[in-house]
């Protein structure tokens, strides 16, 4: 029976299934690692950033023993990965499999450590691909689309092939191990060949379903290495989340096989389950995920691995309240571009909170956040703080523009400002001749009329007779978006006498957008406060980025990372990260609490804003990758002693 899921090796120091005994800063002897993922050197989401920011830990325990394995995707290639000539052993296995016509890239991903990776160039013909798609059917029982082509299904099965095969070369290398290869005559190379080495020196780890359907091939060719599977977020579920808002409370009623036929996705699913069956050892990425994966794919995880960050790339010292106030800035002159025209409020008296991520809004807390924004608009009118709050919601969405009306704007206060420093340098040279002088001076007359009438005329260019805008960009489905919907039936339209703010932003926020001209993560220094009460939300990287930023955050106990925090950090509420309970809890009574949270954080003054930022950015290095890397440590020694018993 497998053992229950759990968080640290520290937790089971008499776990007799446990690893042997070995130096925890060094990896076992003579071992090697491949981490294998889709988003090595090729990001989609939130994989590649475990794996970028992990990949220093990772080389301080496995040194040159480390090679990440990933597609080989040219136009991402370009950027992130630097080629290299391989020697060794590397290079006689990337030679062996370019003569059976796999081509594999060999250099340094272009990240802080830059590990060793791998890129397999994974294009297979027609054919080929359909060989495979009846061998992983006629062994594994996994169905694959009948008439149709799909690209990414197509892409995963060539990419697992080119995998296996990798190891398997690399096995002959580095072991010796007899295997026959992709050259033979069998549809699958190596089947039924059972290698007699008795040490276990090569270690698999393997990602999401995307990066795993090569474990139950390498399983079914039994060849000797030891394979630990990640699933960060069980497909299955996320696709169920997304209408059930009590998913966890019905989660022990689902019946997975039925589900993954109504989403269309027995593929994907079938997939996944068979690479945690097949793995050594099955890991997840928290505690919530785990109660799926117990319940959809039929095992319960071995270890949960918690996400960390390298908190050292985020840590500026004494200076992030600088920070803070540097790039507040730059968020008034946003809100002053896009808010001013139509009327003005105190910035001073401003309170700046966002929510980001990918555009599932009810997964996300999207929606809870409104709600709550609105109820906060009529506290804060009761109240009377004369505090306003602009809320930013940042995800990505299909447009095709930025809006004229913003664009238009913020380039109408480039001009003001320019025009002000012009006037300031003009008049400053001159009221220090004048006063140095001991003259007495009418300021108005050092200003040039040529000035004056330009400052005027762009004074006046500014302002408009509309409310500000809702959202910045240009919607493709506009009359169709559920967040614009949503922001609309709450009657959110900028009016001046509300005192939250609304600004949707369906698109990431990066130094080449002319509404901003700065990176995200110094947007988010300059923000106030983080607000993401996710309804579903495997980990949850968003929250864990404001902490290690020194920026106060929300999360949910519906979230990985929220679970966590909740469960081994008890004072998380004294010091800045709240854990809005959300499992078992109606909408609206989630709503309420959000609202009352966001209400306190107003009413604390300037003094305890900044002692609150204090505290989180000392809190940070408990999410260091030095700490929660250990759990990963411990996966892999339990892989190979695993793997080892059972030669």
């Amino acid at each position: 029976m497998t053992a229950p899921a759990r968080p640290f090796p520290a937790d089971h120091p008499g776990d007799t299934e446990g690893p042997p005994a070995v130096d925890p800063e060094r990896a076992p002897p003579g071992a090697i690692l491949f981490e294998i993922a889709w988003e090595v050197c090729n990001q989609v989401g939130g994989i590649y950033q475990v794996l970028r920011s992990k990949a220093p830990r990772m080389i301080d325990r496995w040194r040159n023993r480390y090679w990440l394995v990933g597609p080989y995707v040219e136009h991402k290639a370009a950027l992130d990965f630097e080629l290299r000539r391989p020697t060794g052993w590397a290079a006689r296995v990337i030679e062996s499999l370019s003569h059976e016509g796999l081509v594999v890239h060999h250099g340094r991903w272009l990240i802080p450590g830059r590990p060793k990776a791998l890129l397999l160039d994974c294009h297979l013909s027609r054919q080929r691909l359909d060989e495979l798609k009846y061998i992983i059917w006629q062994d594994h029982g996994i169905e694959f689309p009948v008439g149709f082509s799909d690209p990414m299904i197509d892409g995963v099965v060539a990419f697992a092939d080119a995998a296996r095969r990798l190891l398997c070369a690399a096995c002959e290398q580095i072991r010796g191990a007899p295997a026959l290869r992709a050259g033979s005559s069998s549809a699958l190379p190596g089947r039924g060949k059972d290698p007699t080495h008795p040490e276990r020196r090569v270690l698999a780890h393997f990602h999401e379903w995307l990066g795993g359907l090569a474990i139950p091939l390498i399983k079914r060719e039994r060849l000797p290495i030891g394979t630990v599977f990640t699933t960060h977020a069980t497909l299955l579920g996320r696709y169920i989340a997304s209408g059930d808002e009590y998913f966890y409370d019905h989660l022990p009623f689902v019946d997975q096989a039925a589900d993954a036929s109504r989403f269309n996705v027995r593929t994907q699913h079938g997939i996944e389950r068979a690479c945690a069956h097949g793995a050594d050892v099955f890991t997840t990425v928290s505690q919530v995920t785990a109660e799926e994966c117990t319940q959809l794919l039929g095992r319960t995880p071995d270890l949960v691995l918690p996400n960390g960050l390298n908190i050292d790339r985020y840590n500026v010292g004494h200076e992030f309240q600088t920070m803070h106030a540097t790039y507040k800035e730059r968020i008034n002159r946003f809100v002053m571009g896009h808010f001013f025209p139509s009327y003005s409020f105190d910035l001073d008296k401003t309170l700046y909170f966002f929510t980001s991520g990918r555009f599932e809004p009810k997964n996300k807390g999207f929606d809870l956040c409104l709600e709550a924004m609105a109820r906060l608009n009529a506290d804060l009118k009761v109240a009377n703080l004369g505090v306003t709050v602009v809320f930013f919601i940042v995800t990505q969405r299909a447009t095709r523009s930025l809006h004229p009306q913003a664009l238009q704007n913020q380039g109408v206060l480039r001009e003001l400002r320019s025009v002000c420093e012009s006037i300031t340098a003009d008049l400053g040279e001159k009221l220090f001749r004048r006063a140095a002088a001991g003259e007495r001076v009418n300021l108005d007359s050092l200003v040039e009329e040529y000035w004056r009438l330009r400052f005027r005329r762009t004074q006046h260019a500014m302002r408009t007779g509309n409310l500000p805008m809702v959202v910045t960009h240009v919607l493709d489905d506009e009359a169709s978006d559920p967040l614009l919907a949503h922001i609309r039936s709450l009657w959110f339209s900028n009016r001046h006498d509300d005192p939250v703010k609304i600004v949707y932003h369906p698109d990431f926020i990066n130094p080449v957008n002319p509404l901003w001209g700065i990176e995200y993560e110094q947007f988010v220094r300059g923000c106030h406060l983080g607000v993401f009460p996710s309804a579903y939300e495997p980990w949850g990287y968003t929250p864990l980025e404001c902490v290690a930023m020194g920026v106060p955050a929300i999360t949910s106990d519906l979230a990985g990372f929220g679970r966590y925090v909740a469960e081994t950090l008890p004072d998380h509420d004294e010091w800045g990260l709240t854990v809005l309970k959300r499992r078992g809890r109606s909408f609206h009574d989630a709503a309420g609490d959000l609202s009352r949270h966001f209400l306190d954080f107003c009413k604390l003054d300037r003094r305890g804003r900044i002692r609150l930022r204090n505290e989180v950015e000392r809190r940070s290095w408990e999410f260091d990758w030095s700490s929660l890397g250990k759990a990963y440590d411990w996966a892999h020694d339990l892989a190979m002693a695993r793997a080892g018993a059972n030669a």
